[in-house]
C-alpha cells in the first residue's frame, strides 16, 4: 500500500493494536531488521513524545524477568503510557539539547551508560526544506554527540558538529558519551546533502551504519534513518 492509503492503514493498525502512534511501526521494522534491543538492554530514547517507541522497546525487552530499562527524554511532560509499558520504563521532561551527559548517564542503571540509544527528534517543521534539513541535521549532531562524545568531533562534518556542539561545560568522564561499546544508536534525519556527513562520522566509529526508510514512513515525509550498529570504543 502506498500514497495516500498507507498512513490510513498504519494509523488504523496502531488504534488496532494499542500503540500511541503510528510511529511505533518504525521502530517495529528497525527491531525486526537489525534486533538492536536484546533482553535486559538499557535504552535511552530521544524525542519519546508520544511514547509509542517506548512501547515497542519495553516489549522488546522480553518479560519483566529479564530485566532491561527504558527512559524517554522530551520537552513535553510524556506519561508512560499503560499498554505495552511495565516498571522498566520512565520518562523525564528536559530539553536534551541543554542536559548535560554526566545528567544523561545518571539515569542509566549503575551509571554505566546505555546500551541502545534511539533519537526520534524531528524539528517543528518551517515548510522551508533547507531550513527544516538544517535543524534535523543539528537534533541529529546533538545525539551523535551525546552518544559518542568528542569521539565524533575526530571526524568529517565540522560545520554540522557545531551546528549541534555542547557548550563545552561538561567536562570529565562524562565527554566520552553515554552510549556504552558494542551498543547501538538510531538517528533520524530529514534528507538533504548534509545527511551523508553523518555516514563520513559514524562509519568509522561504528562496526557498520546503514540508512533505512521505514514502510510506514509517510509518502510526503523526507525522514530518513541512520542505523549505526557496534560501537568500536568509547572514550
Amino acid at each position: 500500500m502506498s500514497g495516500a492509503g498507507a498512513p490510513d492503514f498504519f494509523y488504523r493498525e496502531a488504534q488496532r493494536l494499542g500503540y500511541l502512534a503510528r510511529s511505533a511501526f518504525k521502530l517495529l521494522q528497525i527491531q525486526k531488521q537489525y534486533k538492536l534491543i536484546k533482553p535486559g538492554s538499557s535504552v535511552l530514547d530521544l524525542g519519546c513524545a508520544p511514547g509509542a517507541w517506548l512501547q515497542v522497546a519495553c516489549q522488546s525487552l522480553g518479560p519483566l524477568k529479564n530485566g532491561g530499562s527504558v527512559v524517554g527524554i522530551d520537552i513535553k511532560k510524556v506519561k508512560v503510557p499503560s499498554l505495552h509499558c511495565d516498571a522498566r520504563v520512565q520518562t523525564v521532561s528536559a530539553d536534551v539539547m541543554n542536559m548535560p551527559k554526566k545528567q544523561v548517564r545518571a539515569l542509566s542503571p549503575q551509571q554505566k551508560g546505555f546500551y541502545v540509544i534511539l533519537s526520534d527528534m524531528c524539528p517543528s517543521v518551517s515548510g522551508i526544506p533547507i531550513k527544516d534539513a538544517a535543524l534535523s541535521a543539528e537534533l541529529g549532531m546533538q545525539a551523535l554527540d551525546l552518544a559518542v562524545g568528542q569521539a565524533s568531533s575526530a571526524h568529517p562534518a565540522e560545520d554540522i558538529h557545531r551546528e549541534g556542539q555542547l557548550d563545552g561545560s561538561d567536562s570529565g568522564p562524562a565527554d566520552g558519551g553515554v552510549l556504552q561499546q558494542g551498543g547501538h544508536l538510531v538517528i533520524k534525519l530529514l534528507e538533504s546533502e548534509d545527511v551523508q556527513e553523518f555516514s563520513k562520522i559514524c562509519k568509522p566509529l561504528f562496526r557498520k551504519a546503514s540508512w533505512l526508510r521505514p514502510k510506514a514512513t509517510r509518502s510526503s515525509s523526507r525522514e530518513i534513518y541512520l542505523i549505526c550498529q557496534g560501537l568500536k570504543y568509547s572514550r
